[in-house]
């Protein structure tokens, strides 16, 4: 009885030390500012699938002249991806189709990209699309943009 009273401790521990590092883990991606939901779907087909798979849900900080984007559920520091603003070709937008509405955020919207020759798709709110495509356009003099 003690042994299985201290085992649930334990494991009641656990899981409140692992969720309070991913608050943890959030809060620190925040503090700095200049982050929005996010969904990403990395190599994407020519004919992308409708069905909803391959996307992660993600948050995106913008630094600089890039955007990290981290998974939401890891525990990693560090971004899963980064996508340099020179190198991000935008070739379109679309709203989700079919079991994609339930795979990602109730307002998204989905924005078809290159980057360095790899097909990506961003879906992320109306808002924070507005903000990603005036941060794309508000690249330094000199470097080229490509927006659709």
């Amino acid at each position: 009885m003690v042994l299985a009273l201290t085992v649930c401790g334990i494991v009641v521990a656990l899981v409140v030390v692992g969720l309070f590092l991913f608050g943890l883990r959030r809060r620190l991606i925040q503090r700095s500012g200049g982050t929005f939901d996010c969904s990403l779907r990395w190599d994407v087909a020519e004919k992308p699938d409708a069905g909803g798979k391959g996307w992660g849900y993600g948050v995106a900080r913008y630094n600089g002249d890039r955007i990290e984007w981290y998974r939401v559920f890891s525990y990693a520091p560090r971004p899963r991806r980064v996508l340099e603003r020179a190198q991000i070709e935008v070739a379109g937008r679309r709203l989700p189709d079919g079991e994609e509405e339930l795979a990602l955020l109730s307002d998204a919207v989905v924005l078809a990209c290159t980057h360095r020759g790899t097909r990506l798709e961003l879906a992320m709110s109306e808002d924070a699309l507005t903000g990603f495509l005036a941060w794309l356009e508000a690249a330094p003099p000199g470097q080229r943009v490509n927006v659709a």
